[in-house]
């Protein structure tokens, strides 16, 4: 079941503040706290799921696809598309996962080597 009170739920009702990258009506890019390379965007979106396998089966087609091409959109206006990025989304306790809201990390700006982040 979806917690109310994780951290990413208080920052998309503005309870709490980040340094915001992008934001429209479905997804939310901010700077993450603790940034493991140059840069280091967390992506968001405003759908209440836990993890990736919950975003896929509780979203329609649209809202999936708009998610990623938001993601596109992040990476070009971060100038990583064209030196790469690692995108990484982390699920459950065993998958390291630790705000129960579904987010990807985008992580560029300078070679990754084996950072996994």
């Amino acid at each position: 079941m979806y917690n109310e009170n994780n951290i990413f739920a208080k920052i998309l009702r503005s309870e709490i503040p980040c340094d915001k990258v992008y934001e429209d009506e479905e997804v939310l890019f901010f700077k993450d706290i603790n940034p493991i390379a140059k840069v280091h965007v967390l992506g968001i979106p405003k759908a209440k799921c836990q993890n990736l396998q919950e975003f896929i089966l509780n979203s329609d087609k649209e809202t999936f696809s708009n998610f990623f091409k938001k993601i596109s959109k992040v990476v070009d206006m971060l100038g990583l598309s064209n030196n790469g990025y690692r995108l990484i989304t982390n699920s459950g306790d065993n998958g390291g996962q630790e705000v129960p809201h579904f987010h990807v990390h985008i992580i560029g700006g300078e070679p990754l080597g084996s950072k996994l982040g």
